[in-house]
């Protein structure tokens, strides 16, 4: 019976990772910068580790139903999250959430850094932020803001906006994240959003969106003529950032091979260059700096949102 046993479970034991496709679950609708990012990590992933990766799209509630539903996947490595801003700011937002990200989900790599960027339907005859904020005061209420959400990146930051400026704009959220929140600016439905400038680089390099300011320290070398939003006196800094997680119990040994070929795959320089022509800055932090990371950013975020009076049931 021992012998017996030993060989039924030797090849559950023996089995290497990953032995079938692995789907990587992205909390927002196709065409944003989460879906851009994940869609490009399993490219990496999959060429390192010589098995599929895929983006599962699956928006809704503010990030809440994808999360959850990784959250609450098998722990066996054959389902991630491609997690961003909303992962540390709802647990503020929220009243109550049907998880814990800090005890559900087990963070594997922080892989890059991106800025906010202004943009405006190119119908407004305002070409840089003074004259956008002079257009903006003579219209108190009339001019529309489109974000991810309540508490989303492009929420905070168009709130911290209002409050530097002295102006006051309509939020008008958008399900299912960047994608259709750009095209709402696109079509002019609404005609204003803070989002990343992975989501619409080339759209404003095709005239379809017009860049006013950058959320970041320094101009973008992929938009030199685009200033920051500090050159114009206005104290603004703002962004996202994108990283990997499991299911909390996925095995440590599967942990550190995701994170090792991650950290693998952004060291590579075409990699970085693609994440450069991005907008965005490679961070590669492992599973420790990771957690720390998202901790820190959590209570940063809290702060930020109880000063907003921002909460939802």
């Amino acid at each position: 019976m021992a012998l017996f046993a030993a060989l039924t479970s030797a090849p559950a034991h023996a089995e290497p990772y990953p032995a079938r496709p692995v789907e990587i679950i992205v909390p927002f609708a196709p065409g944003g910068a989460t879906d851009v990012v994940a869609r490009l990590l399993c490219d990496g992933l999959g060429q390192r580790l010589r098995q599929s990766f895929v983006a599962i799209n699956r928006p809704g509630a503010n990030t809440t139903l994808g999360t959850l539903a990784a959250a609450r996947s098998k722990p066996d490595g054959y389902t991630l999250l491609m997690a961003s801003f909303g992962l540390a700011a709802n647990p503020s937002v929220y009243r109550k959430l049907p998880f814990d990200a800090a005890q559900d989900l087990v963070p594997i790599a922080l892989v890059i850094n991106t800025p906010s960027i202004l943009v405006i339907n190119p119908t407004l005859p305002a070409h840089d932020l003074g004259e956008f904020i002079a257009y903006l005061k003579t219209r108190p209420g009339e001019i529309n803001y489109a974000s991810y959400g309540v508490g989303s990146s492009p929420h905070l930051a168009a709130l911290h906006f209002q409050m530097l400026t002295g102006t006051k704009i309509v939020h008008v959220p958008y399900g299912g994240g960047g994608g259709p929140a750009t095209l709402g600016v696109v079509s002019n439905a609404v005609q204003m959003l803070f989002p990343s400038v992975v989501t619409v680089l080339g759209m404003i390099q095709s005239g379809s969106l017009r860049a006013i300011a950058v959320g970041s320290e320094r101009r973008l070398p992929l938009l030199p003529e685009v200033p920051t939003f500090l050159e114009n006196g206005v104290d603004l800094k703002a962004g996202t950032w994108f990283g990997l997680l499991a299911p909390a119990k996925t095995p440590e040994p599967i942990i550190t091979q995701l994170a090792a070929a991650t950290q693998d795959m952004v060291r590579d320089p075409a990699v970085r260059a693609k994440f450069t022509e991005l907008g965005g800055e490679v961070v590669s932090f492992g599973p420790a700096d990771f957690a720390k990371f998202l901790k820190d950013e959590t209570t940063r975020l809290s702060i930020v949102i109880r000063n907003a009076n921002i909460e939802l049931q």
